[in-house]
């Protein structure tokens, strides 16, 4: 198997290699931090010119993953706009694309810091989200439990056959999971980062994403940011 099974709250979750979280028991697909319309947003303020592909991208591997799980509920954990300018200006053949994944489905906005307040598009859209003891929220709350957050676009350092590999990963422990960031021009934070510190308790584990999930204790020094 490539994906990691999780028991959390009397509930049982898959870490997928992709980044995003499945509910088998509910149908529930959860991704975090798509960024759509990044590239635009930098442009707009006077930045790099980037190829304006990630839009793309993004949704063409959240497409997989609704064809893989035929997910009849998503929740997207907040951040899913580059900002509320990025989100009204999202392309007319992205917007019809995106609007096509929602239609049938279930679809929660959960909104973030970079994309506060409802975006144009259709589904629910709302400040945190609570199902089955469950609560679906942008950022994790120190001593909250049962969460499902993301934000932090969590990574991992560890060594393969003498090579230093980076990857986004999952945190999980007994109180939360944290989801790695989904859009295709997110950078991360590292585990070792102190703003995990209060968040993840002693025998957190980081599951890496890839072609595989593979899970290994967190780090916790030297924090660095990729």
């Amino acid at each position: 198997m490539n994906d990691f099974a999780i028991s959390f709250h009397g509930q049982k979750l898959v870490a997928r290699p992709s980044g995003t979280l499945w509910w088998p028991d509910v149908g529930l697909l959860c991704v975090s931090d798509l960024h759509l319309g990044k590239a635009e947003r930098i442009a707009r303020r006077g930045g790099t010119m980037l190829p304006p592909y990630e839009g793309h991208d993004t949704l063409a591997r959240l497409e997989v993953e609704l064809d893989a799980t035929q997910a009849r509920h998503v929740v997207c954990l907040g951040d899913s706009f580059d900002d509320p300018a990025a989100a009204t200006a999202f392309p007319n053949d992205l917007r019809s694309w995106l609007e096509r994944l929602i239609l049938g489905r279930t679809w929660v906005w959960v909104e973030g810091n970079h994309d506060p307040g409802p975006n144009p598009m259709p589904g629910r859209h709302l400040a945190q989200y609570d199902l089955h003891g469950l609560t679906f929220r942008h950022e994790a709350r120190v001593g909250a439990s049962g969460e499902i957050s993301g934000h932090y676009h969590p990574k991992a350092r560890l060594k393969l056959r003498g090579t230093s590999v980076i990857r986004p990963c999952f945190l999980i422990d007994d109180d939360r999971v944290i989801l790695p960031a989904f859009g295709t021009f997110t950078g991360g934070l590292l585990t070792n980062s102190e703003v995990f510190r209060p968040l993840m308790g002693p025998k957190a584990l980081s599951v890496l994403t890839g072609t595989a999930c593979h899970a290994v204790p967190m780090a916790r020094s030297n924090a660095v940011r990729t």
